[in-house]
């Protein structure tokens, strides 16, 4: 009998798995178990049918007895359980090596209750994946944490609930497809405030008067007018956004039109001087090291990178043994860690960029898991992206996370703030400078901002040296109007820090909730804006109405405390849940309630203030509804426009377009076809002909927003549809240049590159010229193409395995239209109600198997797709057959839910 190996370590990833291996060596077997290995069931179909007439079988969880988790394990997983119950034969102790983190440890207790191992089990964590941290943590293995795993069941269970609970009410009263999360609802709630706060908003105008000056130096530079006649002049903060008025009580001078261009001639006439000056001395200190919320934020802000596609990159730098653990509240470092950061400061930028002693922060996040360590480079040699050989969007994040790094160890950056008065006459101006008098850890790196207005800090703005009474020369006064700007829309970065600000959620959970809103249609991406649907603004407001504690941000906060307290195991999970779902005040109670008093067409109608007619949500989407005379009018409202963007002429200009039909805008001179105007569900639209006989479609071109429908008259429409339209050859490359329009807008594109231009008048300002895509010239679109980020290739989402047939990956990526399953030239949507994470191969290829045998585009050339992938599913299938029924052994196990 061969002599038995020191440990099966079981990890998360294959990627992990193979790295490990290495570095512990041929006495440790190590396998991976594909992420959770039994959950609740996710359909019906999973329910075993013993327990199918249960009352509590849907929800997965036994209400009834101290909600009992019914836990199931896929079919795909039970192939990979006797792989790792014969690698345990072959051991003599299991390791449980899976993340971190809460969920991490959960996986671990699942695998223990599945495999029921007679031999040792221990626990081992680490923050990254290199061989020194490895080899620690093997020779110090602990038990798994009890209270950790109670927490994430606990979180589990109430997320079950609250969503199994909720979404079949708005399936009912609002539209199929729905769904409400503990966290989601309120992260919906949020954008949708926000939008009714720009919907309310009255925009306020107030003038300003703007001079050019230079000093005796022959050095310009510009200052703004502050006060006349004693009084401060009114700015943007001074008007009430619900009245664009003044504030009451405002003592401030608004200037009109008239006033400010009679203050200019006059002040053009005065001698300008000096009347004070006054420097301040600043210190900026170096940002704490990133924590899973920072990163996201910062990399949506400078890499125009998603939640999940930043956690994505994260997880591949990680596995690779390239940076820590990515899923983490701290912001600690190691003393290993801060010793390398500063040695590599000292290398790179110089003693004197040094912070005089090593630099440690403290994490201040509530409920914090401290899972070790901030988000660093890995190891003690922090090497760069460079000297680690990573590209495109490895590169860019790792080469953000190193600076982050190497900044928490750099000296301060010293700035001074200029601030000169000027007076001319009885007008006072002000004009301001910053210089960087030391850049410290500006050298390394600068946070970024979420007002793009913002003056980015390691810039200097410097004025020309003046002292008091120096007399100056006024180049140009001018005036100018300002209109005062509602609030702005949330971006991913904003909802995160105000998720995380409020104790709403775990950061580790902020990349799926994102994913989840935009999937399920409660949110729009518009550039990096999150924009509200009229969906999202009738579920947020039915819950207000009904279920308020839910969507509460307190309440959720307290809900997330509550959790934190059973990690720690200051709380006990059966109260808690009790509390939440039993009795007259538990969720469930108040939904049996509260289902008769909402009648779901008035949970369907949306009334806005100022608005004649009325939103409803639609099964096909959100629509307008007008009653002219005795006639009852609709008209669907398009995806482009935004609910804050709704007004009275909107309404009827829409109603009155549905009305008329399509306009007939006259024949194709060389086509001999009828060219029509006409309206869908993204806006006004050309058509020219019909479908023919044959199944031909007719050409099809949106009309830009710069084109008023009214005046469109049939040369425009001829240039239109004439479109796309050749420029001329890139300078610089030779290859061809195009203008067109496509399902998103305008655009100009070179060698696979796509430029915009602006997203609501669809036009492009360049040195004082105005352009479209009907006029836009090479030179200019090639400025534009210029200014353009050239995208990265699309990340995948999950990695599901080999084809069975061809061995090619089966994957799922982020589409425009939701989740996909790709393999090889055959793509599949993923259904709305199937969460990507839980993905089968099962199901890929089942999905995959009808789009090819549909023959649609995404098939691609390869006539045995359908055949293989249908050869593929009845293989999947057949090893899948059945599913058995297993108790669980013992009253602890029971007590932590059934297995199936």
């Amino acid at each position: 009998m061969a002599a038995l190996k020191k440990a099966l370590v079981i990890v998360e990833s294959p990627a992990k798995a193979k790295k490990i291996a290495g570095f512990l060596g041929d006495d440790y077997i190590v396998r991976a178990s594909m992420g959770h290995i039994r959950d609740l069931p996710s359909s019906a179909a999973e329910i075993p049918p013993a327990l199918k007439k249960e009352s509590w079988a849907t929800l997965g969880v036994n209400v009834n007895d101290d909600f009992d988790p019914l836990y199931v394990v896929p079919s795909e997983k039970k192939k990979l359980i006797t792989e790792l119950k014969d690698g345990l034969k072959k051991v003599s102790e299991l390791v449980l090596a899976t993340d971190e983190d809460r969920e991490g440890e959960s996986i671990g207790w699942h695998l223990v209750q599945v495999l029921k191992p007679t031999v040792p089990v221990s626990r081992m964590t680490f923050s990254e994946i290199t061989k020194p941290a490895i080899l620690e943590a093997i020779r110090n293995t602990r038990q798994v944490d009890e209270n950790l795993v109670q927490a994430q069941e606990t979180r589990r269970v109430v997320d079950r609930l609250y969503g199994y609970t909720l979404s079949p009410l708005l399936w009912k009263k609002i539209a199929r497809g729905l769904s409400a999360g503990r966290v989601q609802s309120v992260a919906v709630r949020l954008l949708v405030n926000r939008e009714i706060e720009r919907m309310k908003f009255r925009s306020g105008r107030f003038w300003d008067i703007k001079a050019r000056l230079t000093a005796d130096s022959g050095v310009p530079f510009e200052a703004l007018l502050q006060s006349l006649g004693g009084r401060r002049i009114a700015s943007g903060r001074d008007f009430d956004e619900q009245t664009g008025r003044l504030k009451a009580g405002a003592d401030v001078l608004l200037l009109s039109e008239e006033q400010a261009r009679a203050t200019v001639q006059q002040i053009e006439k005065l001698p300008w001087v000096v009347s004070a000056v006054e420097q301040k001395q600043q210190v900026r200190r170096p940002y704490p090291p990133f924590t899973t919320s920072t990163m996201q934020q910062e990399a949506n802000r400078k890499l125009g990178l998603s939640a999940r596609q930043t956690m994505q990159i994260a997880q591949r730098l990680y596995e690779e043994g390239h940076i820590t653990y990515m899923r983490t509240d701290s912001v600690n470092l190691s003393g290993e860690a801060i010793r390398a950061a500063r040695g590599r400061v000292d290398d790179l930028y110089g003693r004197s960029y040094l912070s005089p002693e090593p630099r440690q922060f403290s994490t201040k996040t509530k409920g914090a898991q401290e899972a070790h360590e901030a988000i660093r480079p890995a190891g003690t040699d922090m090497r760069t992206a460079e000297e680690l050989g990573l590209s495109g969007p490895e590169y860019r994040l790792y080469q953000m996370i190193w600076k982050r790094t190497m900044a928490t160890q750099m000296a301060d950056a010293l700035l001074r703030f200029d601030t000169v008065t000027i007076a001319a006459g009885d007008a006072e101006f002000r004009a301001t400078g910053r210089t960087v008098e030391f850049p410290g850890f500006f050298r390394a790196y600068v946070e970024g901002s979420d007002d793009p207005d913002a003056a980015i800090e390691d810039q200097d703005s410097t004025l020309p040296t003046m002292r008091e009474q120096d007399r100056l020369a006024l180049q140009q006064a001018e005036a100018n109007a300002h209109e005062t700007k509602p609030p702005a829309r949330f971006t991913e970065a904003t909802l995160v820090r105000t998720l995380e600000s409020e104790g709403i959620g775990r950061p580790s959970t902020y990349a799926s909730i994102l994913s989840t809103i935009v999937d399920r249609g409660y949110v729009r991406k518009n550039g990096n804006q999150l924009i509200p649907t009229f969906t999202a603004m009738a579920v947020t407001r039915l819950l207000e109405n009904y279920f308020p504690r839910l969507v509460d941000l307190g309440f959720t906060a307290q809900m997330e405390q509550k959790l934190d307290d059973i990690a720690t195991g200051s709380a006990e999970r059966l109260p808690y849940l009790r509390e939440f779902y039993n009795g007259r005040e538990g969720l469930d109670e108040q939904v049996k309630q509260r289902d008769g008093d909402i009648d779901p067409r008035d949970a369907c109608t949306l009334s806005i203030d100022g608005l004649d007619a009325a939103v409803r949500v639609g099964r096909y989407g959100p629509y307008f509804e007008k009653t002219r005379g005795e006639e009852k009018l609709t008209a669907s409202i398009p995806d482009t426009i935004a609910p804050g963007e709704i007004t009275n002429e909107v309404a009827d200009r829409l109603l009155d377009e549905k009305q008329r039909g399509p306009t007939a805008i006259g024949m194709h001179p060389e086509e001999g076809l009828p060219i029509y105007l006409k309206r869908g569900p993204r806006g006004p639209y050309l058509q020219m002909g019909e479908v023919t006989e044959d199944g031909k479609k007719p050409k099809y071109c949106s009309v830009p927003n710069f084109i008023s429908t009214d005046s469109l008259d049939l040369p425009t429409a001829l240039e239109l549809l004439a479109l796309p339209r050749q420029l001329g050859k890139h300078p610089l490359t030779g290859k061809v240049v195009n203008a067109g329009i496509g399902m998103f807008g305008p655009y100009v594109t070179h060698d696979k590159v796509f430029a915009g231009f602006d997203r609501k008048t669809h036009q492009f300002e360049h040195d004082g010229e105005t352009y479209s895509v009907l006029n836009v010239p090479l030179d200019v679109a090639v400025e534009m193409l210029r200014n353009t980020r050239r995208k990265s290739a699309p990340v995948a989402l999950k990695e599901l395995g080999p084809h069975p047939e061809d061995q090619a990956p089966v994957q799922i990526f982020e589409g425009r239209y939701g989740p996909y399953v790709k393999h090889g030239s055959v793509n599949a949507t993923v259904p709305k109600e199937t969460d990507p994470a839980s993905v089968t191969m099962e199901q890929a290829l089942q999905w995959l198997a009808a789009r090819a045998a549909s023959g649609g585009k995404s098939a691609g050339r390869r006539g045995g797709a359908a055949r293989g992938a249908k050869k593929a599913v009845k293989k999947a299938a057949k090893k899948a057959a059945g599913k058995a029924v297993s108790k669980s052994a013992g009253k602890a196990a029971k007590k932590r839910g059934r297995e199936v």
